[in-house]
């Protein structure tokens, strides 16, 4: 069985786990690697450049999109980009591993439009933009006007739900990681 040329999504609005599950993904099956995107948004305390994410500047971002670097991005926010590396792909499918992407919903949604084979797309939500908010805030690194952008563009993105293979309710973290292993492992078991 080739794992190469199989790519699995996490997606989710800001605070609904996906990397929390990305993560438990990773500790669980070896044969997935996880794919680092680039962003222009700073680091968080938190972040290392080329382990979370490559941060890189709005200009170096947009010289990756006019060089075809880049299988999908997203400007989430006014000169905020988000996008996954060609380059990320290739390592990961080069050590004949799934490519893990924890990407945002409209990149997602974009790879889902474009119709690729062998791609596992699974939505993450919480239950209520009252839990989301109380997961955000419970960050302790937005202000509340970051917050609230988050929430009204979750609200927005709720709606593409429906594009993704699976929708999965992450309101009980220990159920949410049995269902998202379960999907994961059924997929990578699949013949290309």
């Amino acid at each position: 069985m080739s794992l190469q040329g199989k790519i699995i999504i996490l997606t989710a609005p800001s605070g609904s786990g996906k990397t929390t599950l990305a993560n438990y993904l990773l500790e669980t099956f070896g044969q997935l690697s996880f794919s680092v995107s680039a962003t222009t948004r700073k680091p968080r305390p938190v972040e290392t450049n080329g382990k979370e994410y490559y941060f890189v500047s709005p200009e170096d971002f947009r010289a990756m999109i006019h060089n075809d670097e880049l299988f999908e991005y997203q400007e989430v926010y006014e000169n905020q980009y988000y996008g996954t590396l060609m380059s990320e792909i290739q390592r990961i499918w080069k050590a004949g591993k799934v490519a893990l992407f924890d990407i945002d919903v409209k990149g997602a949604h974009f790879v889902e439009q474009r119709g690729y084979k062998n791609v596992l797309s699974i939505y993450v939500k919480a239950s209520s933009l009252e839990v989301l908010r109380k997961r955000l805030e419970g960050r302790g690194t937005e202000s509340e006007e970051a917050i609230v952008k988050r929430l009204n563009r979750a609200a927005e993105e709720l709606e593409y739900s429906k594009y993704f293979d699976y929708v999965i309710t992450n309101d009980n973290l220990s159920l949410a990681k049995k269902v998202v292993g379960m999907i994961a492992e059924e997929f990578m078991k699949e013949e290309i």
